[in-house]
């Protein structure tokens, strides 16, 4: 990167960090630290679901998945707006009526002890994890413009964050989400309208919408039903409400959000506009993905992304490289014509056109297909990176066409929303495996200062966790859905567990407890034989949790249930 470049990047970092210490100053209790005193109004509390769901990987790997697989994986977040509605209805109520610090509070006075932990433990183990990934994808930026170590950059990018996290707590994190929000927003729409620009020979948006298109790329919606396909209509609307309902309403990260609103009224409009506001987002995202893919298909194209992989692999197998760059050269030209060539033809509305997609999609197939034979290579050379290359796909359109400037902006905004996330998942670590696992098996209530105390060394201890979990993150392919795959697993139990506590007043404790776990292993046991695809979890692990818990109703007798 340039001198330029460098200034913009290192600024606007400095800015963030400052400003979040700056606004965060002064905590003196938990309530404020944890909590941000509830004062947040409704336009925080978007901001802040939307900056803890759109973390780094959504702005880095989104289009990198755009571009491999196309759109439909927007089709993840059709069953989001009818599930904001069922938590303002059912969840937000109740949260705040009991002025839980955590959504797991709720589950002792339902139940008992033991389920609250249980549901916690699950909470930190998946979200733990997550976190540590969502550390790795800002990473990725540092190691490849300064051609350092992945794990030197895990370290660092994890390192940075954590300063205002640690001394500012939620109120430190609302603002500097608010700040980090806007800046992304601008930057990438901004970014949108560079690949437009940056077309060929005065190419516009309409001719990129069409070579996307004919490239299969704009398959917004799959109505085909495929237990086994990750992302159609079906698996969406069903499976994605599922996994919806339980993020926002039983993961703490999100929870954390909302329980920080000024009343009832504030969180629930903090919610639902998430809910309007997240598919044209996700749309707007995965469609600068498909416009790549027009871009490179017009413009010569990398033979593999990740360009420190694939000279990896020029230096230990050069023949085969040699061999590589050929085919791909002699394709890359072939393609790129036949691109051009679909353009003046539709022009002219030639007869001819037909034939020309027809070629241009066989050429594509070879492309892919060679592309798949470089990175089998590249993995079977046991060089430890990453096994695809779809998350580089956006950092190198941004590194090798984008303006001076414009390309340090850009990375800083993968930086911001990397922090906006993470900082509220360690925000929400901290706060349950204090609230829920630590200070309820200790007898005596430490007093305001040091439970203050004990909260931030829970933040530094999952920063550290965090940071080691994103040190074994390089071999898990396209981020977005290996986040999401890893939320699946764990999720559908956890709402399970809500709904019975919400909706099945005659289950108790015990049962739930026992369902809870017979269920996680159903969960386990169904993705590990590849039954059905990761957004059918969701249901399942929640449907197993109920239906268990009305078969343990034959063995445990109702009792008297809290309210």
């Amino acid at each position: 990167m340039s001198t330029i470049d460098w200034t913009v990047l290192i600024f606007t970092l400095v800015a963030v960090v400052v400003y979040g210490v700056f606004i965060g100053r002064g905590q003196k209790s938990n309530e404020s630290y944890l909590k941000a005193d509830n004062k947040m109004p409704w336009y925080i509390v978007l901001i802040g679901i939307m900056a803890t769901q759109a973390s780094a990987i959504t702005f880095l790997s989104a289009p990198g998945q755009a571009y491999t697989d196309g759109m439909r994986f927007v089709q993840y977040y059709f069953g989001l707006p009818l599930a904001m509605i069922v938590i303002c209805i059912t969840f937000i109520p109740i949260f705040q009526r009991l002025n839980v610090y955590t959504a797991y509070e709720y589950l002792e006075n339902r139940f008992d002890k033991k389920t609250r932990v249980l549901t916690s433990l699950l909470f930190l183990f998946s979200r733990g994890l997550s976190t540590g990934i969502s550390i790795y994808a800002p990473s990725i930026i540092l190691s490849s413009v300064l051609n350092w170590n992945i794990y030197l950059t895990n370290v660092l990018t994890g390192g940075i964050l954590m300063i205002y996290t640690y001394v500012g707590g939620a109120k430190a994190i609302a603002h500097t989400q608010k700040l980090q929000f806007l800046i992304i927003l601008g930057t990438m729409a901004f970014a949108g309208y560079l690949l437009i620009q940056n077309m060929p020979n005065g190419i516009g948006f309409k001719d990129a919408l069409y070579l996307a298109g004919k490239s299969g790329k704009l398959n917004v919606i799959t109505t085909e039903f495929d237990w086994k396909d990750k992302y159609n209509i079906w698996s969406g609307l069903i499976g994605g409400f599922f996994l919806a309902l339980s993020y926002f309403g039983t993961d703490q990260s999100q929870v954390g959000r909302y329980i920080t609103a000024k009343d009832n009224t504030n969180a629930k409009m903090g919610l639902l506009l998430n809910g309007l506001v997240k598919i044209p987002m996700q749309f707007a995202i995965l469609l600068i993905g498909a416009l790549l893919f027009a871009f490179f298909s017009l413009k010569p194209a990398p033979i593999y992304f990740n360009e420190r992989s694939y000279q990896h692999l020029k230096e230990t197998q050069p023949e085969q490289a040699s061999i590589f760059e050929k085919e791909h050269q002699n394709l890359q030209i072939k393609f790129n014509a036949e691109s051009k060539e679909i353009l003046k033809l539709k022009e002219a509305h030639s007869p001819q056109l037909n034939k020309t997609i027809q070629d241009f999609k066989n050429t594509q197939t070879q492309v892919k297909v060679l592309h798949g034979r470089v990175e089998e290579a590249i993995n079977n050379s046991n060089y430890n990176a990453e096994k695809t290359d779809t998350n580089y796909i956006f950092l190198y359109f941004v590194k090798n066409t984008l303006p001076v400037g414009m390309i340090g902006l850009l990375f800083a905004v993968i930086f911001l929303a990397s922090w906006g996330s993470i900082s509220a998942a360690l925000n929400s670590l901290a706060a349950c495996s204090l609230k829920d696992v630590h200070l309820i098996f200790k007898k005596e209530i430490p007093d305001d200062a040091t439970e203050l105390k004990y909260s931030r060394l829970h933040t530094l201890a999952w920063g550290i966790f965090s940071i080691g979990v994103a040190m074994f993150a390089t071999q898990m392919g396209s981020l977005i859905e290996a986040v999401n795959v890893l939320g699946s697993l764990f999720y559908g139990p956890i709402l399970g567990i809500f709904l019975v506590a919400f909706y099945y007043k005659k289950i108790t404790g015990s049962n739930v407890f026992i369902s809870a776990i017979l269920s996680e292993i159903a969960v386990i046991a169904v993705y590990k034989f590849d039954i059905v695809s990761f957004l059918w979890l969701n249901v399942i692990g929640a449907a197993a949790v109920i239906i268990f818990s009305a078969i343990g109703l034959l063995f445990y007798k109702p009792k008297a249930v809290n309210s």
